[in-house]
């Protein structure tokens, strides 16, 4: 189990930071398909843009339980 993170006294889940983190790297993904054109091949955009959420939470969460996790 991995606790909870202290920001300035205050205790918050870690699933609320990655979250929080994940969504500004999913801003920017989805601005960079935005600015490539690949939604004109997507039918369903906010469903897309969950799913990239959902996969980068993902990831931002195993990069940080693999780099925290005690040995």
């Amino acid at each position: 189990m991995i606790g909870e993170m202290d920001i300035h006294g205050v205790f918050v889940p870690p699933l609320l930071v990655w979250g929080a983190i994940a969504f500004l790297i999913s801003m920017a993904v989805r601005w960079g398909l935005r600015l490539v054109g690949a939604y004109r091949l997507v039918w369903h955009r906010p469903l897309f843009d969950l799913a990239v959420y959902v996969i980068v939470l993902g990831g931002v969460a195993a990069l940080f339980t693999h780099h925290t996790s005690l040995p």
